[in-house]
C-alpha cells in the first residue's frame, strides 16, 4: 500500500517541479528577450554554439589545403569570405576556429568552476583556519597578473587544449572562490539552514543541497562573462604565437598571419576579427541579460 502510494505521489511531484522549472525558464527567457541588447547577445551565442556543433557540415573546403594561385582572393562565389595568404578558404577556417574557441572556453570555465566553487564553499562554511588558509591561497593566485600567468604556463608546458584549460582556468579560480564564499557567508545563518540542522541533515548535505543552490544565480552570470574572457585569452595567445601552432584554424592565429597584409587584403583580418568581436560581445550582452533575470531590481520595466 505504501509502495503504491509512493509510486503515485512521485510522478505528481516530479511533474509539478518540472512544470515550475519550465515556467521559471520561460519567464527568464521573456525577460532576456524584452531586453534588446540581451536578446542580441543570446542570438550571437546561439549562432556560435550551433556553428561549433555543426562545423563539419558547414565547412565547404579543406581548412589545410593551400592554393598559392588563389592567395588573398576577395570574397567570391567559390570562397564566400575570400582566401588567406596561403590560398585557404577563410570561411572554413573561421567555422573550425569556432570549435577551438568554444572547446577552450568550455574546458577552462569548467576547470575554474570545479576548483573555485568547492574552495569558496569550504572557506565560507567552515570559517576559522580553513577560511584563512584557502583565502591566502586565493590571494596568492590574485597576486599574479592573469594574462602573464597564462603566458608563462603555455610557454613552459607547450600549446595544447589541456595547457590552455590550465592557463585560462586557473586565472579564473579566484573569482569563483570569492563569489561562492560571499554567498555561503550570507546564506549559512538564515532560518532555513537552522531548520535543516534541526531535522538532522548532515553538514555536507546542508552545504551542497541547501546553501549552494542559492548561490547559483550570480555564478551563472560569471560563467557567461568568463566564456568571453576565455575566448579572448585564447585568441590573444594564438596571436602572440603562444597558442596552437600553424596550420591550426585558430582565430588569433588567422589574425597573426593576416597582419602584414592589411592594405593588400584587409578581408583576411577583418573576418576573423569580426568573429572574435561578435562572439565576445554576444557573451557579454547575455551576461547582462542574466543579471537582469536574477536581479529584477536592475531591470527597468
Amino acid at each position: 500500500m505504501n509502495i503504491s502510494g509512493a509510486s503515485l505521489i512521485g510522478p505528481k511531484v516530479f511533474r509539478a517541479r518540472l512544470s515550475s522549472a519550465g515556467r521559471g525558464l520561460a519567464e527568464s527567457l521573456i525577460i532576456i528577450l524584452r531586453n534588446r541588447l540581451a536578446s542580441l547577445g543570446l542570438f550571437f551565442v546561439l549562432i556560435v554554439s550551433l556553428v561549433s556543433l555543426l562545423a563539419p557540415l558547414i565547412a565547404t573546403h579543406n581548412p589545410f589545403e593551400m592554393n598559392l594561385a588563389h592567395r588573398l582572393m576577395g570574397p567570391s562565389s567559390e570562397h564566400w569570405l575570400g582566401t588567406d595568404i596561403y590560398g585557404r578558404d577563410i570561411l572554413t577556417r573561421i567555422v573550425l576556429g569556432t570549435v577551438i574557441a568554444m572547446r577552450v572556453a568550455v574546458g577552462a570555465v569548467l576547470l575554474a568552476v570545479v576548483i573555485g566553487v568547492p574552495l569558496g564553499a569550504a572557506a565560507g562554511y567552515r570559517g576559522g583556519w580553513v577560511d584563512e588558509l584557502i583565502m591566502r591561497f586565493i590571494d596568492a593566485l590574485l597576486a599574479f597578473p592573469g594574462r602573464l600567468l597564462a603566458i608563462a604556463l603555455v610557454a613552459a608546458l607547450g600549446a595544447s587544449f589541456l595547457t590552455l584549460y590550465l592557463a585560462i582556468g586557473i586565472t579564473a579560480v579566484p573569482a569563483y572562490a570569492r563569489m561562492v564564499r560571499a554567498g555561503v557567508l550570507a546564506q549559512k545563518e538564515k532560518e532555513y539552514v537552522e531548520a535543516a540542522r534541526m531535522t538532522g541533515e548532515s553538514e555536507f548535505r546542508i552545504l551542497v543541497f541547501q546553501i549552494l543552490p542559492n548561490c547559483i544565480a550570480p555564478m551563472l552570470v560569471l560563467v557567461t562573462l568568463d566564456f568571453a574572457h576565455a575566448i579572448l585569452v585564447e585568441s590573444s595567445l594564438s596571436f602572440l604565437g603562444l597558442g596552437f601552432p600553424p596550420p591550426t584554424p585558430s582565430w588569433g592565429l588567422m589574425l597573426n598571419e593576416a597582419k602584414g597584409y592589411m592594405e593588400l587584403a584587409p578581408h583576411a583580418a577583418i573576418f576573423p576579427g569580426a568573429a572574435i568581436s561578435l562572439t565576445i560581445l554576444g557573451f557579454n550582452l547575455l551576461g547582462d541579460g542574466l543579471r537582469d533575470v536574477f536581479d529584477p531590481r536592475q531591470y527597468e520595466r
